[in-house]
Order: structure tokens, then sequence, then C-alpha cells
């Protein structure tokens, strides 16, 4: 049995002294008890750090854990910066919305009780909602802050804390480090003002968020639709992954005319269990079996998949033979970018706008100057996408159509400004609907795609480098390319690196250009022909994460079919020789 070492068990006991929670405190005995080294040094070794993401982590006694001393200090410190830097933040107040994991209910108490004790109002969800209502909600209300408890398609021993600003998008720099730094000041969970549920309601401080917030939700969404006339016997696969989208899913599809709508009823239901998945990502193989199976079953013509959270989209569609095919998140991205901007009949001033993250195909970029549109390029995750749209939107110069990020995140228009797996998945029935009406599969439409913007391939490779090793050889890594990058990769020519840290790119000359971006720990290799291979490591998993996108034109003449198998094999050569060169730094 290990001996703890001393300032390891203070840190311990101190914790054990400020929990609420009987179960933590459980937890936290047993290990002691067992005097099990390696958790504890682990859970109390670090701490969550609060960024631009809010919070994720497994549950858990500890500050490296999400629990309710973690989830109370968070809260405080985000009613202290709220209270010093937004005059009327008492009366706008924080929206607050939760899933259906393990202590998402309790959690979210939580945030009510000291957002009330705070003399904040509370703006409460009465049961589960998916993250985009929560995000709609802030702005709906006109709330200075919206708290979602969720961690999204983490799997099942995770929860988190996702905060929106009163603008309704997930925080951006200075006001992620003004919360944590406010963070760092609270003092000892029993100091924090709270204000118990009943005390709160009588007080005017806890208000409960009603169906009527809802209905204009689905007003707004069913706006969305370019093509409402289309026949509406779609056959659709749908399921939630034991999320939260279900309800809303199917009254968003049954209010635009689809009633032909299966559900995977192992899956339908809120279960932060995730009983039928090992991790509820529709990205992950296995995934989506069971939501295919109903497909085969049902014959159905699209399958829809959202995260636990439905803030994610996922499709699937029949192909020729009678199976299915997935497509990826840059097809879907793409394909709602040509719909919208091929069907779209508003004004063309003020210009159109388009935003991709980083790591997305650059395709996006060819649809939209085939279109008269503007693209825009921001940092991986939907925050960027969201604040980026509004700064330029402010100008008076641009009207936002769509954003998308290929990790299946996807918004249409202003409804909502983050991804919204919902409104998403009606846009993907409006779009596979009007095409079908033409006698056109999603697939049939990505070939047009393909022949009109040239082909678009993309490939992702995630290496796990865990502990503290595994960190040192990733930034081992990201050093050798930036200091050195290669001169070719599977003999074509790099002719640019785009260093994010330093929002810089450098031609093979030298020459250096300066990019309008925030600096970021990533990488791009841009090679002759138009292809590109990024490298950043995740911001929430041990890992390093390799992009690569080419494009291929297609010939005259030449079958698409061709033409993917020659990108295909383009891109293996491609993939494997920059893995080569990665593979070699020690």
């Amino acid at each position: 049995m290990s001996v703890l070492p001393t300032d390891l068990r203070q840190r311990c006991d101190a914790w054990l002294s400020d929990d609420p929670d009987p179960a933590t405190r459980a937890e936290l005995h047993q290990s002691l008890d067992a005097s099990d080294l390696a958790t504890l040094s682990d859970a109390f070794g670090a701490s969550l750090e609060f960024g631009t993401a809010g919070l994720r982590g497994i549950l858990g006694p500890g500050p490296n854990r999400m629990n309710r001393v973690v989830v109370a200090r968070a809260t405080a410190g985000l009613c202290v910066h709220l209270l010093a830097t937004v005059p009327d933040a008492r009366e706008r107040g924080v929206a607050i919305g939760y899933d259906g994991r393990r202590m998402s209910v309790e959690f979210a108490q939580d945030v009510a009780e000291i957002v009330a004790g705070y003399g904040l109002r509370a703006l409460v969800f009465e049961h589960v909602a998916p993250t985009p209502l929560v995000a709609f909600a802030v702005t709906d209300r006109n709330a200075a802050a919206g708290v979602m408890v969720t961690a999204s398609h983490n799997p099942p021993q995770y929860n988190g804390y996702k905060v929106y600003w009163g603008n309704g998008a997930q925080i951006i720099p200075p006001v992620d480090k003004g919360i944590a730094d406010a963070i760092a000041a609270i003092g000892p969970v029993a100091s924090i003002p709270r204000l118990a549920r009943a005390d709160a309601e009588q007080a005017g401080k806890l208000v409960v968020l009603g169906p009527d917030l809802e209905r204009r939700y689905l007003g707004g969404v069913r706006a969305l639709a370019l093509h409402p006339e289309s026949p509406r016997d779609l056959v659709i696969a749908y399921t939630a992954l034991h999320g939260v989208g279900e309800r809303l899913v199917r009254v968003v599809l049954a209010e635009a005319g689809f009633t032909h709508v299966h559900s995977v009823a192992e899956q339908a239901e809120p279960d932060g269990a995730f009983p039928t998945v090992a991790f509820p990502n529709p990205e992950e193989k296995g995934a989506m079996d069971l939501v295919l199976a109903l497909a085969t079953a049902k014959g159905a013509d699209l399958v829809i998949a959202n995260d636990p959270d439905a803030d994610r989209l996922a499709l699937a569609v029949r192909t020729p033979t009678g199976g299915y095919q997935q497509l990826t998140g840059n097809e879907v991205g793409q394909l709602f970018a040509h719909y919208l901007l091929s069907e779209d009949r508003g004004p063309r001033t003020p210009q159109r706008l388009v935003s991709c993250s980083i790591v997305s195909s650059p395709m996006l970029g060819a649809i939209a100057a085939a279109h008269g549109a503007r693209w825009e390029q921001v940092l991986t995750g939907f925050k960027w996408i969201a604040n980026r749209a509004m700064e330029l939107e402010k100008t008076g110069e641009y009207r936002f159509v769509m954003g998308y990020e290929e990790a299946l995140g996807y918004t249409v228009g202003t409804l909502v400004r983050d991804k919204d797996g919902v409104s998403g998945a009606a846009m993907a029935a409006d779009m596979a609907a009007f095409y079908r009406a033409q006698g056109k599969s999603l697939l049939d439409e990505l070939e047009v795609m393909a022949r009109r913007y040239s082909l678009a391939l993309s490939e992702q490779v995630s290496v796990t480098k865990p502990g503290a090793d595994g960190a040192a050889h990733i930034r081992r890594i990201l050093a050798s390319v930036r200091s050195a990058p290669p001169r070719a990769v599977a003999g074509l020519a790099v002719t640019h690196l785009v260093d994010l840290a330093t929002a810089t790119r450098t031609a093979a000359d030298g020459a250096v250009e300066a990019l309008a971006l925030p600096p970021s720990d990533a990488l791009a290799l841009e090679l002759e022909g138009g292809h590109r291979v990024m490298l950043r490591p995740s911001g929430t998993e041990p890992k390093i994460k390799y992009y690569f996108d080419l494009r291929v034109p297609i010939a005259e003449g030449e079958a698409v079919a061709d033409a993917r198998a020659r990108g295909r094999s383009l891109l293996s050569d491609v993939v494997g020789a920059f893995r080569a060169i990665v593979d070699a730094v020690a």
C-alpha cells in the first residue's frame, strides 16, 4: 500500500471539508482508505482549466474532476465577473440548461441557486434541453450570459460546463480570462452566496423558461426551410443517441411536413449511462449501428443522428446498391453551403458570408467564390465562427448564411449563434427532399458539386499520446515541423508554412504574410496543387490531430468515380509520407 505524500493528504482533507456532496466525499474516502496514489495524484495534482470551452472533465472528487465544488466555484466566478462588467446583469440574468448526463440536474440546481444568491435572475429550463435551445434562450431573453451543463459527445464518465455570453455565442478572450481570474479568487464553497430554489422563486430571482420560448425557437427553425413546397414523402431514420434531441427533432420534422420518421426506440430517451454505445459520438465507429439497422428495415432515404446534447448532426444516405454511406462533416458542410447559396433568393447586398474552422476543408472557399460570397476561416471551435460572423455583420456589409466545422457542427442563419443539430436536422431533410424531387440523392448532388467546384477529399488522423511524456512528444512534433518544415510531402512541394501561433504564412522563398487570426498552437503545410496538411494538439484529449485536404480537378469526360480513385491514391500517399515525417521525431 502506497504512503500518501503529506501535501497530497492535506489537499484531500481540505477538499473533504469543502465538498457539499456526500457521494464525492465517500468516493474520496474510499481512495484515501486504499492509499490510491495514482487516482489521488491525478485528481488533486492539477485543476480543470476554465477556458473558451468552459469546463469539461471526468466526474469525481478533486479540482481536476467535474463535481459540485468545481461547478460552484465556476458559477461564483461567472457571477462576480458579470456583476463587474455588465451593468444590467442583475436584471438580465443567466439562462441555465442541462442535458441527461449523470449529475447534470444537480449541477444545474447549484448554478441556479448560486446565480440567485448573487442577486442575478436565474432563467432555468425545467427539463433537459438541447444545447442550441439554451444558446437561443440567451438572445431570446436578452440574458447577460448562459450556462449549459453538458459534456456533449464525451464518454459517459464525463460532464461539463459551457458558458455563453450575452450575444448568444460561447465566450472568447478576454471574457474567459476574466471569469477564470474571478474563479481563482473565490474562497471556500461555504462562503459562496446561494438562495434556495423556493426562496429564489418567491423573490423573483428564479424564472422557469416555459413552452413559449420553445415555440419561438421552433418558429425560427421552420422559417429556415428554402423549399417547403417540396414533397415530404422522404423516409427518415433518426437517433438521439440517448441524448436530449428526440422530442424537438421529431417536432421540427413533423412541423416541416415530414411524417415518415422512425426513431431508434432504445436510444430515444436521455440516459447518462449510454447503454447501447461505448462512445456517444456519431463520428465513432459503431455509434450509428442501430440507426443504420433501422434505416435498412424501413427503407429510409435519409439517416439523421444527433450527439447527446443535440448540437452536432450526422447524416447517412442510401446508396444505389441499397446500403448506407455516412457523409463526412466536410461533405455535409459543403452540401449545406452549396444548397443555401444556390437556392437562396434573398438580396445579394449585403454580401453573403459563409465560414468554417481552419481544420475544415478549404473547399468551402471555392463554393463561396462561385456564388460571389465571402469565405472566412477561423480558429477551431464554433465560438470563433459565431463571434467573427457577428463582428462582420456589424459593418453592415455582410449577411451570414451558414458556418460549419468538420467535427459535425453546423449553423444556418442567425437563429442560434452556435452549432445546432436540431435546426440542422430540419435543413438536411429540406435539402434531401428538394433534390429527391429532382430525382437526385445527396450523393448525386455531391457529384454535381465535384464537377462544378472540383472534388474535395479529406482525412483526419488522431494519434493518442497519453501522460506527461506524450504531451512532451506532441510539443516536439510541433516544434520540429515549425522550425524545419519539409520541402515536399509525397513529391508535392510545400509552398507555404502557416503558423497560427505567430499568425504568419511563410512562403518557400521566405516571404512572410501576417494573418488576421488570434494565436493558436496549430500548423499547416500548403502543398502545390491546392492541397493542405494541418496538425494541432487536441484541446480536450491527449492527442495530436492531423488533417489532410486534397482538391482534385476532374478532367473533361472523366468519371467522378475515376477522379475519386485517383484522388484517394494521392491522399493515401500524402498521409503515409507525412506520417513518416512526424513519426521520425524522437
